[in-house]
């Protein structure tokens, strides 16, 4: 029976535009990661050589002076991009993987970021990802919609009807052959990516891997579902699509457009006014106004002098100090907000499967909004050691020789890429599991 009915799927059109559609654009989608990661690669690599150049430079100008040589110094932490990366590059594409700072206020370096084409920010990147979300339920839905009412309206179900008993058989192992042949290709896809990304297969790509299948296994049920109510051919597909639209489109585009306005997230620019204000506003202020504050952050300087006639670099990357101080409490309400937001979409998620993949993949490859609000975690205690360490020798007037510069290369930061199994699987698994015993209890009906 089986040998029977894959030569018949194998001999019509839908088996070979759906091959040819789901390869081609596949195989183009892991290029484009791969092109992503060299992309990420020639940026990490000129960011270390301008660090290292741009020192030696700046040391040669301001050897004297350190104060005025760290004033133009950035140092660079990099968010060391994995090859997984590349399979769902999320929100990568608009929160930068690298950042180059001074020691100066944080809050107004924080959020630099390259200018990207707006247009290709909205349309999102064709990454293997995207094609597993938003392609193969369409093949699906291509391949199985009419399986049942093709035989229906071709007149050719009575005769297969009087020669079965197991009808409700027959079409599970019609649907079986081609959700095999979606199975075949995505797990072709993914190996492939797994070769030419060069993806170690480590936990996290098998745990794509497994959400992938759990994802398509369940478009499968519902299509299967969809079948079992023994609807018109016309019925199928139109519901089937709108089904498509409703998880894939319109759910995700309301859920995101509430969670922006249930959580209003101050603007990155209202801490960067902010940081500017408190900064700006110490030019006019007494000296005292300002070293009060940061001589309570930093006791150790209280007897450092500070004159009230003249420049000093002690007031100066006080008023730095201060600045970040000022937009303290808007950076944190930020970022609360954000996690706020993500959190409440992934309570969503669970009931949403094309959410809840979506949001899976970001997160296993490391790209989701959390890694990077973490990346900026890291990047501020960055700042804060970075800057804590040079205080002393700017406020005591050393010389650049009094600092080992070749420490001071570009500085890369571990992601972790933990998760649960059961939060990743588990919510999926039990939707699918309904639709397909829903989907039983039609089709012993026939």
């Amino acid at each position: 029976m089986y040998s029977l009915l894959f030569k018949s799927f194998f001999r019509t059109k839908i088996f070979l535009v759906s091959l040819a559609l789901l390869l081609t654009v596949g195989v183009i989608s892991i290029f484009i990661g791969k092109q992503y990661l060299v992309k990420q690669e020639k940026t990490i690599a000129a960011a270390q050589v301008y660090q290292e150049e741009s020192i030696e430079k700046n040391v040669a100008y301001h050897r004297e002076d350190l104060g005025l040589l760290l004033y133009y110094l950035r140092f660079t932490l990099i968010k060391r991009p994995q090859n997984i990366n590349a399979i769902s590059i999320g929100q990568s594409d608009v929160n930068p993987l690298l950042q180059a700072v001074t020691i100066r206020a944080l809050e107004a370096q924080k959020y630099d970021t390259d200018f990207e084409n707006p247009s290709l920010l909205m349309s999102g990147n064709l990454d293997l990802g995207f094609v597993i979300i938003y392609l193969f339920p369409l093949v699906l839905i291509a391949m199985t919609f009419n399986l049942y009412s093709e035989e229906k309206e071709l007149g050719t179900w009575r005769i297969l009807a009087a020669q079965t008993s197991a009808k409700a058989g027959f079409l599970f192992k019609k649907l079986l052959v081609r959700i095999l042949f979606v199975f075949v290709v995505l797990v072709f896809l993914l190996f492939l990516a797994s070769a030419i990304l060069q993806i170690p297969m480590n936990t996290n790509f098998w745990a794509i891997f497994v959400q992938s299948v759990l994802y398509v296994l369940f478009w499968s049920a519902l299509c299967l579902w969809m079948v079992s109510l023994l609807r018109n051919s016309s019925f199928n597909a139109l519901a089937l699509i709108s089904i498509w639209v409703v998880l894939t489109i319109l759910i995700p585009a309301l859920v995101n457009n509430y969670v922006i306005n249930a959580f209003q997230v101050p603007e990155a620019l209202d801490a960067m006014v902010e940081q500017r204000d408190g900064y700006h506003e110490k030019w006019d202020l007494e000296k005292d106004a300002t070293m009060t504050e940061f001589i309570k952050a930093y006791p150790q300087y209280k007897n450092y002098p500070v004159p009230e006639d003249e420049f000093s670099w002690i007031w100066y990357y006080g008023m730095q100090y201060m600045g970040d101080f000022a937009a303290k409490d808007t950076s944190a309400e930020m970022t609360e907000k954000i996690m706020l937001r993500n959190t409440v979409s992934e309570k969503i998620a669970l009931f949403v499967p094309t959410m809840h993949a979506q949001l899976s993949l970001n997160s296993l490859a490391g790209t989701d909004v959390l890694s990077h609000l973490d990346f900026l975690k890291s990047l501020t205690e960055f700042h804060k050691n970075l800057r804590e360490g040079f205080y002393t020798k700017i406020f005591d007037h050393k010389s650049a020789d009094a600092v080992d510069w070749k420490n001071h290369e570009a500085k890369f930061y571990e992601q972790d890429y933990s998760f649960s199994w059961l939060k990743l699987l588990l919510p999926t698994l039990l939707i699918t599991l309904i639709i397909a015993v829903l989907a039983g209890l039609n089709l012993r009906k026939l």
